[in-house]
């Protein structure tokens, strides 16, 4: 359990097109927020509740999108840039490696899993949520776990480790399952809300997201022994040790001063944009053991 525990790693498998071949920048990614005066940050669009796109504004929002914010306070005291723009950069489970190893993106703060394949790509900071992959279903569907979806179609969210995870579960169980992947979270929701999936496949987190989505959320349910557990952390470029440790010092800070338990309450516990969504989903232990003790080993 220890190793699940430590932070810092890395995402290295994309799933369908590449994209673009860019060269990653030569130097440091400080120095070159220092000459554009300016830093372009990664951001999910639905990712309920860490980085999602809630209102007419159009800009990203989320607990990932507010310490990505902080970790931008902290580059700007560093670079001395008065006036530093921020930028957003939009990807998607398939895109965020390749953007931020090209340099498109210098940082990515969204719901990304850390594990030692991924860490040949991409650096990670320290964790800041602990996830268990379940299932989400109809109160009254009978489902209680992985032995009642025999026969039945499970919708998951493409380019995810949760696709590679049900997959080669259905395979090596002889499940007998229809996995459907979709494009991303809310649209496996609304296929599971129409019938079209009995469950949702996916990090226990990002379930509540879409379940506080529900006309009534009451009506659905997160169940079954977790498959899977992974720790989410901001991604930056690999071999950039001084802004990683900027990253991990913020991160840090909050968690030393207790700060993250106000922002985690914030979008896990009380009602968030647009609508007064409420996610229900209080602070683990596992997640509290994470913010006593920081690290950025790999995992194993």
């Amino acid at each position: 359990m220890r190793k699940i525990l430590l932070i810092g790693c890395t995402l290295g498998l994309l799933f369908g097109a590449p994209v673009q071949a860019n060269e990653p920048p030569t130097e440091g990614t400080l120095s070159k927020i220092a000459s554009t005066q300016s830093i372009t940050l990664g951001y999910r669009d639905a990712s309920v509740p860490f980085s999602y796109v809630g209102d007419q504004s159009g800009k990203p929002m989320g607990y990932s999108v507010d310490l990505a914010n902080k970790i931008v306070e902290r580059i700007q005291q560093k670079t001395g840039v008065a006036n530093l723009s921020v930028k957003y950069n939009l990807v998607t489970s398939q895109t965020r490696i390749p953007l931020v190893q090209n340099g498109t993106v210098d940082l990515e703060c969204g719901s990304t899993g850390v594990t030692a394949e991924r860490q040949k790509q991409v650096a990670f900071s320290y964790g800041f949520i602990y996830v268990k992959g379940q299932l989400l279903t109809a109160k009254d569907s009978g489902i209680q776990g992985f032995a009642d979806l025999k026969g039945k179609n499970v919708v998951t969210t493409a380019g995810t480790t949760n696709e590679r995870f049900l997959k080669s579960y259905n395979a090596e169980h002889n499940g007998n399952l229809s996995v459907i992947s979709a494009k991303d979270h809310g649209e496996a929701f609304k296929m599971l809300e129409t019938g079209r999936a009995a469950a949702f496949y996916m990090d226990d987190a990002l379930l509540y997201g879409e379940r506080a989505k529900a006309r009534d959320p009451h009506r659905w349910v997160v169940v079954g022994e977790e498959q899977s557990r992974e720790i989410y952390s901001c991604m930056v470029r690999k071999d950039d040790p001084q802004f990683l440790a900027v990253v991990n010092d913020t991160l840090g800070d909050l968690y030393r001063t207790s700060e993250i338990n106000g922002i985690y309450r914030r979008w896990f516990e009380q009602p968030i944009p647009p609508k007064g969504l409420n996610l229900e989903f209080p602070m683990t232990a596992e997640l509290k053991a994470i913010f006593a003790t920081p690290v950025s080993d790999p995992v194993e």
